[in-house]
């Protein structure tokens, strides 16, 4: 089974006054034509924006982006009408479809908010762009936040039928087990974990499965991970 470790001392970053945002895929003006991609996921950035500060009105287009914050409140606003705030345990979901703008400001004057913000294709290019918000319940578990796969419940919806996004608060010694899937993307955005037979991730690493075979997570300090499901890869 092909592993691929990504440690978070690797990751390209952008930095400006108000933002730091750590990419685990080419981003932006940080292009690796090695590093395009896993299975269907095109963005992994794991961001801090400082108070009142934040991405001002841009243009997405084919695109599902999904948000998951860590700590603070980040407010949402786009050209469809749609509005809201996230908060940690609250899935968003914008589906950019034939074209959105979209702004995204940190909700608090006084602190930052930390966030992760995922990309992955949809099945289809072209579609009404839309909006979803759904806090989750329970994470003690892995729990589905995101999911186009038919028949599976979670938070949120995406529009590909071969994926699917999980998290889980993992408290120290809790343990769960991942996908067996072809494609299996972990991520860590805080605490740290260790992997049955690979070892301990900290704070920012990721793995990247090919034909994962499920293997089990234990938590080894109080922690919080991002697990895709992935059936396909782009082009496949």
């Amino acid at each position: 089974m092909p592993i691929d470790v990504r440690r978070a001392h690797d990751r390209a970053v952008t930095t400006t006054s108000w933002l730091k945002s750590r990419h685990s895929f080419s981003f932006g003006d940080h292009y690796d034509p090695d590093n395009t991609h896993h299975g269907v996921l095109l963005v992994n950035n794991d961001d801090i924006v400082a108070p009142a500060s934040g991405f001002d009105t841009h243009p997405h287009r084919d695109m599902e982006i999904v948000t998951w914050v860590l700590e603070g409140s980040l407010a949402h606003r786009d050209s469809a009408g749609n509005s809201g705030v996230i908060y940690p345990v609250l899935a968003q979901r914008m589906s950019a479809g034939s074209g959105i703008m979209h702004s995204e400001k940190n909700d608090s004057a006084t602190e930052p908010v930390h966030f992760v913000q995922m990309w992955v294709v949809p099945d289809e290019t072209g579609i009404t762009p839309s909006y979803e918000q759904h806090e989750v319940g329970d994470l003690r578990g892995l729990v589905p936040i995101a999911s186009g796969r038919p028949g599976q419940d979670a938070a949120i919806a995406i529009h590909n039928r071969s994926a699917a996004l999980y998290a889980a608060r993992l408290e120290r010694g809790a343990a769960v087990e991942l996908p067996a899937a072809p494609y299996v993307h972990l991520f860590v955005p805080c605490g740290q974990v260790n992997v049955e037979g690979l070892g301990d991730l900290a704070e920012g690493d990721a793995v990247r499965f090919t034909d994962s075979d499920g293997r089990r997570v234990t938590s080894a300090a109080p922690s919080e991970i991002l697990v895709w499901e992935m059936h396909r890869t782009l082009g496949g």
